[in-house]
C-alpha cells in the first residue's frame, strides 16, 4: 500500500509541474517568433535560400531554420508576383497562401534588390540621386544630403525602409512601399501617394554579356 501511495504521489507532482511550467510560456503560432502575442499582425514571410532543384514554377527553399521546402510558383507567376527572378543560391523572401499550403502568393528576391538604385533628381534632373541597399539590412544615400537612409528590411511582402530628414529634427521616419518590379536593372516601388522608378547604377553584367559569336572558319566543318 505504501508503495502504491508513493506512486500515486508522484504522479500528481509530475502533473502540477508541467501545469506550472505551462503558465509561463507563451502559446507560439504559425510564422511567430516569440516577439508578438498579436496573431494578426504576424510576419508569414518565409526566408531562405534558393535550392539546385528550383524550376520555373517550383521553388526549392532551404529555409533559415534548416527545412528544405518545395513550393508552388504557379500562382504568384500568374499574377506578376515573382519578384527578381530565381538563381541558385540567392537569398528569398516568400509570402505563402497559409500556413498549411506550399502555395507561394509572392516571392521576393532578397539579393536582387542589393545595389546601388538611381533616378533623375526630381527637383531639377540634372544629376541622380538614390539609395543603396547593403546586405545586413543597411541602407544609405545617394547624392541626397537632405535624407539620411539608415536601414531597410522585407516584413509582409512589402519593402520597409527607415529614414532620417535633415528637417525632422533627428526623429526616424518609417516608410513601407510595394514592389512593384524587380530586374537585374529597375526597381520600381510605390506607397499610397507616389511611384518611384529606379535604375541599377552602372551596367549590370548578365548572362548575353558571356556570349561572344565567332565567324565559323573551314576548322569548324567536319568532312
Amino acid at each position: 500500500m505504501k508503495k502504491n501511495r508513493f506512486v500515486f504521489v508522484a504522479v500528481m507532482c509530475g502533473i502540477l509541474l508541467t501545469m506550472l511550467g505551462c503558465e509561463g510560456k507563451t502559446k507560439q503560432y504559425p510564422f511567430d517568433n516569440g516577439d508578438s502575442a498579436d496573431v494578426a499582425n504576424l510576419d508569414p514571410t518565409i526566408y531562405g535560400m534558393c535550392g539546385e532543384a528550383t524550376t520555373m514554377n517550383t521553388l526549392q527553399l532551404i529555409t533559415d531554420t534548416g527545412d528544405t521546402l518545395t513550393l508552388d510558383l504557379s500562382t504568384a507567376r500568374d499574377k506578376g508576383q515573382v519578384l527578381g527572378g530565381l538563381q541558385m543560391g540567392d537569398r528569398i523572401a516568400v509570402i505563402p497562401e497559409s500556413d498549411t499550403t506550399d502555395v507561394v502568393l509572392r516571392c521576393i528576391n532578397q539579393t536582387a534588390l542589393l545595389g546601388n538604385w538611381v533616378m533623375p533628381n526630381p527637383l531639377d534632373g540634372s544629376d541622380e540621386v538614390g539609395i543603396i541597399i547593403k546586405e545586413g539590412g543597411i541602407a544609405e544615400s545617394i547624392a541626397q544630403p537632405s535624407i539620411t537612409y539608415k536601414t531597410w528590411r522585407l516584413t509582409h511582402g512589402k519593402l520597409e525602409i527607415v529614414l532620417v530628414r535633415e528637417s525632422s529634427a533627428g526623429d526616424d521616419e518609417t516608410n513601407l512601399y510595394d514592389i512593384v518590379k524587380l530586374t537585374p536593372d529597375s526597381l520600381v516601388f510605390k506607397d499610397s501617394a507616389n511611384e518611384y522608378e529606379y535604375s541599377r547604377q552602372g551596367k549590370h553584367k548578365t548572362y548575353e554579356d558571356e556570349i561572344i559569336l565567332e565567324e565559323a572558319s573551314e576548322d569548324d566543318i567536319l568532312i
